[in-house]
């Protein structure tokens, strides 16, 4: 797919959502979509420990292991686990399980994680980012992250783990019958999958994941769409002054909030000189400095798009492997239950003041 067709498709979608689909309460709660183990919303989630313990990633080397590996120890099972000794080299862990790694939501969350990676080890406690992908994508997303991808960033090829644990994939809709086989085989060369046999799983996903961007079983993200570009009083800033986004080839150049070039127009924001929270269309830059990267290499970052609608989840575990706090996304950018604030559920460990402005913008 070509850039600048990526971007007006990504751009006119959002655009046409927010003028078009009726607001969707926040927080709204919908039933998650049939998928992996969880095919009944009234079902239990299975234990994430249990799921992530026996699970296969691949490393940014290509080296398979398993989720969890030098990361938790076995759960305390017999006396000796439970001698006073034992506790002085324990750890907790963060278990990211990352959308495909080419998702807004990937680079978006492991920015600020990479800000407080003094802090979680300073607290004991450990990071795992699990994305869908492959080794290359692992590489991309630890080189956009300025963080190293050796025992931090890890691959789920074809999102077992993310079925496994039934997370969220959209509404769950499938491909029409009628839709003719040529059609589904220009779509795939469009997106840059036609060497794919299964077209009809990459429509599938397309489907379901931009049904997630105009809102569709994905209450919460329309919502975080217009907080992007109107802005948002109660959240720190996300660009450096000086910070510089192009992209479309240079047609679209910001410098920080404040001048702005569209091809011929230039012009300086009205708000340019206000400082202390996120500023209107903001957070918008640094999402369209995310799809820029991306679509620079797409192929790498999201080498099989069947996998593109399912969502990621985070779980916070002790030394014993128990959940000691869970988010499951509910749709595109709705990796927080805090997004002005995406990271205050560290607060009890790393503090509220890095906790609530992890970027010290």
């Amino acid at each position: 797919m070509s850039l600048s067709a990526a971007l007006v498709l990504i751009f006119s979608f959002h655009v046409n959502a927010l003028l078009s689909q009726p607001w969707i309460p926040h927080r709204t709660r919908w039933p998650l979509a049939s998928l992996g183990a969880v095919s009944d919303p009234g079902l239990p989630f299975p234990e994430p420990y249990d799921v992530l313990v026996g699970s296969k990633v691949l490393n940014a080397s290509g080296s398979r292991t398993t989720a969890l590996r030098g990361l938790l120890p076995a759960r305390k099972e017999n006396l000796f686990d439970q001698l006073p000794w034992s506790d002085s080299q324990r750890r907790g862990a963060l278990v990211v399980l990352s959308p495909a790694f080419g998702d807004f939501d990937s680079a978006e969350y492991a920015e600020l994680l990479h800000a407080v990676l003094p802090d979680l080890r300073k607290a004991r406690i450990d990071l795992r980012i699990i994305g869908i992908g492959s080794p290359d994508s692992c590489r991309l997303a630890a080189a956009a992250a300025k963080m190293s991808r050796d025992n931090v960033f890890f691959a789920d090829p074809d999102g077992a783990i993310h079925r496994a644990l039934g997370l969220h994939g959209g509404p769950d809709w499938d491909v029409p019958s009628f839709v003719p086989e040529w059609l589904l085989e220009w779509f795939a060369d469009y997106t840059g999958a036609g060497d794919d046999p299964d077209k009809t799983g990459v429509a599938r996903a397309w489907l379901n994941y931009m049904a997630m961007c105009a809102g569709i079983a994905a209450p919460d993200t329309l919502p975080e769409i217009l907080r992007g570009y109107v802005g948002d009083r109660s959240a720190p800033e996300r660009l450096r002054f000086d910070e510089t986004i192009v992209a479309g080839g240079g047609f679209v150049e910001i410098t920080g909030v404040s001048d702005v070039v569209l091809g011929p127009i230039r012009y300086r924001s009205a708000w340019a000189d206000e400082v202390g929270y996120q500023r209107p269309a903001e957070l918008a830059t640094v999402r369209l400095r995310a799809l820029a990267d991306v679509l620079e290499n797409f192929p790498a970052y999201v080498p099989d798009q069947k996998n593109l609608q399912l969502r990621g989840a985070t779980f916070l575990f002790d030394a014993d492997g128990k959940v000691i706090y869970e988010h499951r996304d509910t749709g595109v950018l709705a990796y927080s239950e805090t997004m002005a604030r995406p990271l205050m559920f560290l607060a009890p460990y790393i503090g509220h003041e890095r906790a609530s402005n992890p970027l010290r913008l």
